[in-house]
């Protein structure tokens, strides 16, 4: 029987000539419903591809903003972003809802964490990973998991990056490629990224995406592709044999370390950005405006609907972001324990 896609053909005509797709790929794709952690560098491309393919709905959650470093990588982002301090989240659903306003598309601003993360990807049916820190990675993988939710995940650094697909329960999971967090020898300062690889991956994702959807969850692709763009180089590894790991925590032994809380940190530096973000403990919340008001006798603000940004008289180089949750990002600094001093000292404990 032949499915008859009921929505704006014009608009996927020659979406829907490509057989993978076809009309009835198409409609599992408008009534699809997915999360996309982290709008940055393979964020911003993900939702962009999948917004442009009629996915039906877009859940995009993100807690950064827009800086002037971001553009060279991230799609979605203008200049005019940079200079209104948007976050991340709320500047992609505007452009994204101008590209495709037949789809619905919902913004959060929230970073990611294990009290959040059932209210903020509930209901989703597929999750794609923008992130850039195997914390958030590995919470994902304990969410996906435990709430038999696929996601699909990726990562670049300079001109080199890795895909893979988790389907709970029928494919390998991340703790069964890697148990702990990585050590980090390279990071984003210190080799750099260029926005052609982020494309790449970021595309393969999308298209994993694509494939997944339309075939209503059938095509399972198994690989972990790696590219280096630079080199020219297209690798591909066999994950089947791991589907199976008795030894794997997560899989078989139902750990949820991240999900649980047990394994988070309230400070993280932000890759690339010469940024620190503090998080308070969850539940806190804070009044921009009467926040605004006291800033403005010891330095410059700005305030939007989302945040404030303060710029300290005494110290022009650093620049604090504080958003409704008392969550701030601290720029002009790598180091920990200086954005805790400059935190307590702006903000209290």
């Amino acid at each position: 029987m032949t499915t008859h896609f009921t929505g704006n053909f014009d608009r996927y005509r020659k979406q829907t000539l490509f057989s993978g797709i076809g009309e009835a790929g198409q409609k599992q794709l408008q009534n699809a419903r997915v999360a996309i952690v982290g709008c940055g560098a393979l964020g911003s491309v993900i939702a962009e591809t999948l917004a442009r393919a009629g996915v039906g709905y877009l859940r995009i959650i993100d807690r950064d903003f827009v800086d002037l470093s971001n553009l060279q990588r991230q799609h979605l982002f203008d200049e005019d972003d940079v200079h209104a301090h948007l976050p991340k989240a709320v500047a992609a659903q505007k452009k994204l809802q101008r590209i495709n306003s037949d789809i619905t598309i919902e913004s959060h601003v929230e970073d990611l964490h294990a009290s959040n993360i059932e209210q903020l990807l509930t209901s989703c049916t597929l999750i794609m990973d923008g992130t850039d820190n195997f914390e958030t990675r590995f919470l994902i993988n304990d969410y996906a998991l435990e709430s038999n939710t696929p996601w699909i995940s990726g990562g670049v650094i300079a001109a080199r990056g890795q895909v893979f697909t988790v389907i709970p329960h029928r494919t390998a999971c991340l703790r069964c490629i890697l148990e702990e967090d990585p050590p980090q020898t390279e990071t984003c300062d210190t080799a750099g990224v260029i926005g052609p690889a982020v494309n790449v991956i970021a595309s393969l994702q999308a298209t994993r995406a694509l494939q997944w959807i339309a075939s209503a969850g059938q095509l399972i692709d198994q690989r972990m592709t790696i590219i280096d763009l630079w080199e020219g180089s297209f690798q591909q590894i066999d994950l089947s044999s791991l589907s199976d790991n008795e030894s794997c925590p997560a899989c078989n032994q139902q750990e949820r370390l991240w999900l649980r809380g047990e394994r988070t940190s309230q400070s993280t530096i932000l890759c690339g950005r010469n940024a620190v973000q503090i998080s308070p403990s969850p539940g806190k919340s804070i009044d921009l405006k009467q926040q605004q008001l006291l800033w403005n006798t010891i330095g410059t603000t700005t305030l939007n609907p989302f945040l404030l940004w303060f710029q300290p008289t005494d110290q022009p180089e650093i620049e604090l972001h504080l958003f409704q949750d008392r969550r701030a990002i601290i720029k002009g600094t790598e180091d920990l324990n200086t954005a805790k001093t400059l935190y307590s000292r702006y903000l209290g404990s």
